[in-house]
């Protein structure tokens, strides 16, 4: 995984922080890589000071952690922690549901027809990562639509959080043959919001929230460890 040079400006340490960060969401930076100060910076093109800061960062909002012996490594988790994660992004994405959708204009609902439909070229093409970036982009629509952006910021760290582990799901779904349970639940979202039915809505993105869970319960199960 190579990363891009970074022209020196002011905000250098905004760059590399976005640079970093995008690697690890996107999945080119896994769970667990170490981030060597002095290798990024080399790669990267800049001092040790703003990759320093920019793991600190990254370590506050969850993306990395600093272990002993080992220094920053990107953030994996363990199943108990993504259950945690997953019950207050329920929590929270229900209540964005419920304020967003009776709020959506057309145009809005036209900008999650264009993200359903991109989202479903990404499925065809098995891209992961277009995949949940359209995704995102169809659920913050909505989100965005509640007019609370302390809960749709929230939201947006939660997906960041676990995007690591979102990234692996589609990628199962993909190699099991038969992907198109990624695109149900979207389809009935957009259904719902189409005729302004809130409830409806509420119930698809617990449900979908709920699925995703099992998942995870299952996965525990299987491996008969938390981790």
């Amino acid at each position: 995984m190579a990363l891009p040079r970074l022209v020196p400006n002011s905000r250098v340490g905004d760059q590399v922080f976005e640079t970093i960060r995008t690697a690890i969401i996107s999945g080119e930076l896994p769970a667990g890589h170490r981030l060597r100060i002095r290798e990024l910076a080399d790669e990267l093109g800049t001092s040790v000071m703003p990759v320093r800061e920019a793991i600190r960062r990254l370590e506050e909002i969850g993306l990395a952690e600093a272990l002993p012996y080992r220094g920053a490594v990107v953030k994996g988790f363990t199943y108990k922690e993504l259950l945690d994660l997953y019950s207050v992004r329920r929590t929270l994405e229900i209540q964005a549901t419920e304020l967003g959708t009776t709020r959506l204009t057309r145009s809005d609902v036209e900008q999650m027809e264009a993200a359903y439909d991109a989202m479903a070229a990404a499925v065809a093409a098995q891209h992961a990562v277009d995949y949940l970036a359209r995704d995102e982009d169809f659920l913050t629509t909505i989100y965005t639509a509640s007019d609370n952006s302390v809960l749709v910021e929230m939201i947006h760290t939660l997906w960041q959080r676990c995007r690591s582990y979102k990234i692996v799901g589609v990628r199962r779904e993909f190699e099991s043959g038969d992907s198109s349970l990624l695109l149900v639940y979207q389809e009935q979202l957009l259904d719902a919001v189409k005729s302004g039915d809130a409830e409806a809505a509420v119930r698809v993105t617990a449900a979908s929230i709920d699925a995703a869970t099992r998942r995870i319960e299952q996965a525990l199960s299987e491996s008969g460890s938390a981790h």
